[in-house]
């Protein structure tokens, strides 16, 4: 007897799966390994930024007090008594008339308060000493970065939960973290089943496919933070499928099977759940593709089990598994950003399910946010999958959309741009 499924909408299923969803353990990395993880604690300085007084650029360290009548009429000359850079600390300037020549970064000198930068000046010999001319008077200040102008000791910097980006690595690098707290990456397990299932290295059969699900759902599962552990294939054998499934569960965080959760023949997930004593969160959505996509609950271990047809697989970790992987790595903002595009193609068609294209979403010549299928439209299709940016979403209804209509898209990375645009007074 084939099973009767009552479809949830989308938003239900997520609010279902995000029950399970929690902080996950912290564990310390080294930070050349810190690349990509989640921050598990907040970065506060422990120091200011800049630590001391210093030149912003290659100059002079000046007295302003000795430029103040400085004009092209009337120029200043001032003795160098040394060179210095980065890293090096001058002696004192203790004499009026006096300047030291510093390079960027360098600790300004005591008694010095204002910069004089190279363009700004002249070198000349007086009387067998190195001089520099200057023609414009300085201010107190002038051209200096001064000690915590930037942050100060016991400021905060960057949120736990933050993505840990080239930008942020800087930070962890300046306040001396060779030691990083990050959350520990979940271990998520794999399944593919179907025997009709080849692998990637195994020539083509008749009534055979190759299995691409595995390959694309241990790709997901590195980008959204996780450790992916793939298992191999499971036939169409219901006690090899349930002894491979419950031997997995111990060691991993979740589990995914591809494939197996329809109600055909040898759709055996749904049995296994039972078998396990699982408890099903649901097993029919109302989107397309994808429909059939199932979550069950075991200990608290959530049980993906996701479409064998490599688009709605693909949509189907994207708007359930990711979002909990997500949470697990302590990111505050776990789902997909969600936003405007105008759509470029008719979809008369109506559709009672809310109907997710995989699609190009890019900026059209104008700058607006334009999106379009981004090949076949099938659940089955796989080819569309490798230029997909984004999942458009149109709702299940009894209208079609037109070309023009505004929609939400949802981003998977960065929509096609254009190179930097500058008025034209500004490109200089």
């Amino acid at each position: 007897m084939i099973e009767k499924r009552t479809p949830i909408p989308v938003p239900t299923a997520q609010e279902r799966i995000m029950t399970l969803a929690r902080a996950g353990e912290v564990e310390k990395v080294p930070i050349t390994e810190a690349d990509d993880r989640v921050l598990a604690e907040a970065i506060y300085a422990d120091h200011d930024i800049p630590p001391f007084d210093k030149s912003p650029l290659d100059g002079f360290a000046v007295q302003s007090a000795d430029t103040e009548n400085a004009s092209a009429e009337t120029p200043v000359y001032l003795e160098v008594t040394e060179t210095v850079g980065a890293g090096g600390v001058a002696a004192p300037v203790t004499a009026p008339g006096q300047a030291v020549r510093v390079m960027t970064g360098t600790m300004m000198p005591e008694g010095c308060d204002a910069i004089c930068m190279f363009e700004l000046t002249k070198e000349v010999t007086r009387n067998n000493k190195t001089m520099i001319e200057i023609t414009r008077p300085f201010k107190k200040g002038d051209f200096v970065s001064f000690k915590g102008e930037e942050t100060k000791k016991g400021d905060p910097l960057v949120e736990a939960g933050s993505d840990i980006t080239p930008g942020v690595k800087a930070l962890l690098a300046t306040f001396g973290y060779p030691e990083v707290p990050v959350y520990r990456k979940p271990v998520v397990g794999i399944f593919a089943t179907g025997t009709e299932l080849l692998e990637v290295d195994e020539a083509m059969e008749p009534g055979k496919i190759r299995n691409s699900n595995a390959y694309m759902v241990a790709s997901q599962l590195k980008k959204a933070g996780a450790e992916p552990r793939y298992y191999g294939k499971l036939a169409d054998d219901f006690d090899a499928c349930y002894d491979a499934v419950a031997g997995a569960i111990s060691e991993v965080d979740a589990l995914i099977t591809t494939g197996g959760v329809s109600v055909g023949d040898f759709d055996y997930l749904p049995a296994i759940y039972e078998k396990l004593g699982a408890s099903v969160l649901f097993n029919k959505i109302a989107m397309r593709p994808g429909s059939v996509t199932t979550a069950a609950e075991l200990d608290g271990m959530p049980l993906f089990g996701l479409s064998g047809n490599p688009s709605a697989c693909f949509v189907g970790f994207e708007l359930y598994t990711r979002p909990w992987i997500r949470t697990l790595l302590g990111a505050k903002n776990p789902y997909l950003i969600q936003t405007k595009a105008l759509l470029g193609q008719d979809f008369p068609k109506a559709n009672p399910f809310t109907r997710l294209i995989r699609s190009e979403t890019r900026f059209d010549d104008t700058g607006r946010l334009t999106t379009r299928p981004a090949g076949f439209d099938k659940s089955s299709a796989v080819t569309s999958l490798a230029h997909t940016n984004a999942l458009t979403i149109l709702p299940g209804g009894t209208r079609g959309y037109k070309a023009g209509d505004e929609v939400d898209v949802l981003l998977l990375n960065e929509p096609g741009s254009v190179p930097l645009r500058l008025p034209e007074k500004n490109r200089t």
